[in-house]
């Protein structure tokens, strides 16, 4: 009866783990225990401009997510995003994908600037010289992967133009 006793402790552990992501089908006794975490998307060959792999899942009910900057009083930017079927994660997360969450990354002209865990940034003047400049919002999963519907990654771009001093020629918004 001592093996009974062994499963059933292994059975009361994975329980308190959560279930079939915290314990595999290999049993106990020294036998191979395997995590399985319910996969969420499918993994494509593409990867983004940073070589993270995409992370496909179905148009209906895929993560969405919009884009407004405005100068604001001391030739700095708010960056304000708005998300549809996402939801930031706070630091310290697994690094495992879940449905519609994980983080935001901000680019100016294609160079990484932020990772967010939030829907507004303060993004610095001095980021956004004289000209025109593409800012992007791309959503990442948890593990890195790069959340996209028909192969292309969840993002939104919104063109803006600085002059001399910081400020814009008007407040720019961008949906996907």
């Amino acid at each position: 009866m001592r093996w009974t006793r062994g499963l059933l402790t292994a059975l009361a552990v994975c329980a308190l783990l959560g279930g079939a992501a915290g314990c595999g089908t290999g049993g106990a006794h020294g036998r191979e225990v395997t995590v399985s975490a319910s996969p969420v998307g499918t993994l494509l060959d593409g990867t983004d401009e940073e070589g993270r792999l995409l992370r496909e899942v179905g148009r209906q009910g895929a993560p969405e997510v919009a884009i407004e900057i405005q100068p604001d009083s001391s030739d700095n930017w708010d960056v304000r995003l708005t998300v549809r079927n996402f939801r930031f994660s706070p630091a310290g997360v697994r690094a495992v994908p879940v449905a519609g969450r994980g983080i935001a990354h901000l680019y100016v002209d294609g160079r990484t600037v932020a990772r967010l865990r939030t829907a507004d940034y303060h993004l610095a003047g001095h980021l956004l010289p004289r000209g025109t400049h593409h800012i992007t919002a791309r959503l990442y999963a948890d593990d890195g992967t790069v959340w996209a519907v028909q192969g292309k990654p969840v993002e939104s771009t919104a063109d803006i133009t600085a002059s001399d001093s910081g400020s814009a020629s008007g407040p720019e918004s961008a949906t996907p």
